[in-house]
């Protein structure tokens, strides 16, 4: 495998796992958000910071940074979790800009506006595989577990979840916490990747596409997170040579694929060796069905 594909598939792995966590949040309990990117930063910041001025080892400072992404969402969806539509929305939209203003501001900790270098190269295509079959192992057992039963209670009909015993906010705090959780966890490896870190990258946009790539891919569905995350992070790759029209053709094939499939390319759907047995006997049975009509 070129160095260039790899470089590749270890940006689809750190946007899957950040993805995930979007998925868990937003497409089982139906909270979106705009804070992600706020996460990934403070994964990333902490990570970086641990590693280059006080020489801990990677993985370590990786588990640190997502440890404390979890403990801010924590205390921030304990915070505003009882706000309802447009106002939780808001509320993790002023808190992701909040991070970013924040670690412009302390430049002596962070580099400021004109970024943190000299960061170690450790992120490579093997520790981000790892990564990629933990946070999805751990995800799906999570999906698959009562805590995701509930969570598909909440987002089918919260009030009658709460009306049947389901601790509905306690719940939701939890897949808000397990978010941040995955967001810092890939903002380590994102920054041990791109050994450059710098406020900006982790603006709204970037929250932005996440929740895109999340409603591209599914809502409702691990494995359709991932389908979203190749077609947001190969479709740049794929029109780089048109140069000027290239985020235009990208936008446009976003705009085509949420038109044509409001559920997404795998909404409410998982991938499974199952189904993919089912559909090859079914393709023998139709083959078999026309030789011998043929015959």
């Amino acid at each position: 495998m070129s160095g260039y594909w790899q470089e590749i598939f270890v940006l689809v792995g750190i946007n899957f796992i950040v993805v995930l966590g979007v998925s868990i949040l937003t497409g089982f309990t139906k909270l979106f958000s705009f804070g992600n990117a706020g996460f990934m930063s403070i994964g990333a910041y902490t990570s970086a910071i641990l590693t280059t001025r006080f020489n801990v080892p990677f993985l370590l400072a990786v588990l640190a940074g997502a440890i404390l992404a979890g403990l801010v969402g924590y205390g921030l969806g304990s915070l505003t979790l009882g706000l309802k539509g447009d106002y939780f929305l808001i509320t993790t939209l002023g808190f992701g800009e909040c991070v970013r203003v924040l670690f412009e501001y302390i430049q002596p900790v962070t580099g400021g506006a004109g970024g943190l270098s000299g960061i170690t190269h450790y992120t490579d295509f093997t520790i981000v595989a790892i990564s990629v079959v933990v946070a999805f192992i751990f995800a799906w057992t999570l999906i698959h577990s009562k805590y995701g039963r509930n969570l598909t209670a909440i987002r089918e009909q919260e009030v009658a979840a709460d009306a049947v015993g389901i601790n509905t906010f306690k719940n939701k705090l939890l897949a808000f916490v397990v978010s941040a959780v995955y967001a810092g966890w890939a903002g380590g490896l994102y920054a041990h990747h791109l050994t450059y870190l710098e406020p900006k990258i982790f603006n709204l946009a970037k929250s932005a596409e996440l929740t895109i790539t999340t409603v591209i891919g599914g809502l409702g569905s691990l494995t359709g997170s991932f389908l979203g995350t190749c077609v947001v992070t190969l479709l740049p790759e794929v029109f780089r040579d048109l140069s000027t029209y290239r985020m235009l053709l990208y936008g446009i094939a976003v705009v085509v694929i949420i038109t044509v499939k409001p559920s997404g390319l795998y909404g409410y759907k998982e991938f499974s060796i199952t189904k993919i047995i089912r559909w090859f006997k079914n393709l023998s049975k139709r083959t078999s069905g026309t030789v011998e009509k043929g015959a």
